[in-house]
């Protein structure tokens, strides 16, 4: 038999899951298990948690402590763009394959750089702000109407202000 927890020690767990749907009770159970929680009680506090995030895979961070879990969602650069094109949700079941062609602002990519800021490895806050851009670029989005490697470049050439 496996020795017994410490109740006071904390454990911290992240998993990936769609938002707004219960994450699967067969993925958590191995994880959630050993420290006695429910893995079906998990996925719907998940699903509750997420609830503003519908469609998108964001990862959860999962602070056990003493038998009770805390659920925070943590975004990535990716699902911050997405969300910031306001695009209406979409059934991932049924719609494969979408182009995020939209267009966000300079200002939304500021913000969601100050969002992302304490997870980057970026020296300076115009390192980040291009780490977001980038993003952007895979995302398949434009800025401000233009190309996110063309407001890149405005950056370098100080036509945007960071």
């Amino acid at each position: 038999m496996p020795p017994k927890l410490d109740p006071n020690a904390i454990v911290v767990i992240y998993v990936r899951a769609v938002g707004g749907e219960a994450a699967g009770v067969s993925s958590l159970a191995p994880k959630v298990g050993p420290l006695g929680l429910s893995p079906k009680k998990i996925g719907d506090d998940i699903q509750k948690e997420t609830g503003a995030w519908k469609g998108l895979k964001v990862t959860c961070r999962l602070t056990v402590q003493n038998r009770q879990a805390k659920i925070e969602v943590v975004a990535s650069a990716a699902a911050l763009i997405i969300r910031a094109l306001k695009e209406p949700h979409r059934d991932r079941k049924k719609v494969k394959n979408v182009k995020h062609d939209g267009s966000i602002t300079f200002k939304d990519v500021l913000d969601i750089a100050n969002v992302m800021q304490p997870r980057s490895m970026a020296k300076d806050r115009v390192g980040l702000v291009k780490e977001i851009l980038g993003s952007c670029v895979s995302v398949g989005c434009k800025v401000d109407g233009k190309s996110p490697r063309d407001v890149q470049a405005g950056i370098d050439s100080g036509d945007y202000t960071v």
